[in-house]
């Protein structure tokens, strides 16, 4: 069971330094509020936007930040029973 454990912390740490550098990649939307009622719009139901590189990086740190949450409730849940 600590083989499991130190794997999956691991894991979990590549897994932070994955998600830091996706989230530090990605381009800001600062436009304020002014953006979000001019042309927050236009970026909502643009077209293709899962198709292009800021779509897809967006999906990867969603997926990645999944992965962390699983992985520190599962590493919390092993702690407990262990």
């Amino acid at each position: 069971m600590n083989v499991v454990r130190i794997i999956l912390s691991i894991i979990l740490g590549l897994d932070c330094l994955a998600l830091v550098v996706l989230v530090l990649m990605q381009q800001g939307k600062s436009a304020g509020l002014s953006g979000a009622i001019a042309g927050g719009a236009e970026t909502f139901f643009g077209k293709k936007k899962a198709a292009s590189y800021e779509g897809k990086m967006e999906l990867l740190t969603k997926i990645t930040g999944a992965v962390f949450m699983v992985l520190a409730v599962v590493l919390v849940i092993l702690q407990r029973f262990a």
